[in-house]
């Protein structure tokens, strides 16, 4: 619920209001004649208001973005390093042993 107070008053304890929105995480609406004017809310709700105005399509790409951000690039990274490793490292000996003793070549 809002805290309403009347335009001639909001002006007089205008610091107040604002300290009232930002620290007490209250919202305050500012009225002329009985009827709500304006509004003062934190930058954290004027930015969640923003967010809704924008288009829904504009929201699906910036939440796809932030999930490629995130996303598992570090994680594919890591495995397939590893596999390269493997692949690369025992195997690679294993094979390339094989392939000397089946030339004739091999370790003694």
């Amino acid at each position: 619920m809002a805290y309403e107070i009347p335009v001639t008053q909001a002006r007089a304890e205008l610091a107040d209001l604002i300290n009232r929105v930002v620290y007490g995480g209250e919202r305050v609406v500012v009225t002329r004649h009985g009827k709500p004017l304006v509004a003062l809310v934190s930058a954290a709700d004027l930015e969640r208001l923003d967010e809704l105005d924008r288009p829904a399509e504009e929201q699906v790409i910036s939440s796809v973005s932030a999930v490629r951000e995130v996303g598992s690039a570090p994680r594919e990274r890591r495995r397939f390093g590893i596999a390269a490793e493997h692949r690369g490292g025992a195997a690679a000996d294993h094979r390339g042993g094989a392939a000397a003793e089946h030339r004739g070549t091999g370790p003694s």
